[in-house]
């Protein structure tokens, strides 16, 4: 599945920034696996580098995401905002819970999917504003307990008032859900003003 880095403690540390950098959603148990080595090895290097643990990250991610936010509310969005560049691109979090099965062993509802993608997509257009015009959504395949569902939604078009957003929604890299939302901003004059 991963292809495994090989090297030196030195060449290893220099790739693990590089790939953290990349993709900072990697659990230590994933990068042993990518580099080949131990979870202790890859937790040694981590704090020789000064790079904190999966939660931290996620949590400082977050924290300045939240600063950014227009257009919807914390309560509406759903899973946990780590990136956000309004206008451009924003990435959430949603941790699979047992309350969010179709029955006790089964998948994952797919509304809770929805609800992430097209959340994160009203939030990344970043205005103050925002009415979902239309969305094509395609499921790629059930999604289960205990399992991390990572979106990250692109602005790809921009007319007027109108932004076309597209989310894609993977499981340890595997996509899971695809959607194409078409957003509408009436206040598109805005410029990006203060409060």
């Amino acid at each position: 599945m991963a292809r495994r880095i090989r090297g030196n403690r030195k060449q290893r540390q220099q790739a693990l920034r590089r790939y953290l950098r990349f993709n900072p959603f990697a659990t230590d148990e994933e990068l042993a696996e990518i580099f080949g080595v131990s979870v202790p090895t890859i937790r040694l290097d981590r704090l020789a580098l000064g790079i904190p643990e999966l939660r931290e990250r996620i949590m400082n991610m977050a924290q300045q995401a939240r600063e950014r936010v227009r257009g919807v509310t914390a309560e509406e969005l759903v899973g946990e905002l780590v990136e956000l560049q309004p206008g451009v691109m924003g990435i959430s979090i949603l941790e699979i819970t047992p309350q969010m099965l179709v029955q006790p062993g089964g998948n994952a509802r797919g509304h809770y999917l929805f609800d992430q993608a097209h959340s994160l997509a009203l939030a990344t257009v970043g205005a103050e504003i925002v009415l979902t015009s239309s969305a094509r959504v395609r499921y790629r395949r059930p999604v289960y307990n205990g399992e991390r569902v990572v979106a990250r939604a692109t602005i790809k078009v921009v007319r007027g008032p109108t932004c076309l957003v597209s989310v894609h929604s993977r499981v340890r890299g595997e996509i899971v859900f695809k959607a194409q939302f078409i957003i509408i901003t009436p206040d598109k004059t805005n410029g990006g003003g203060s409060d």
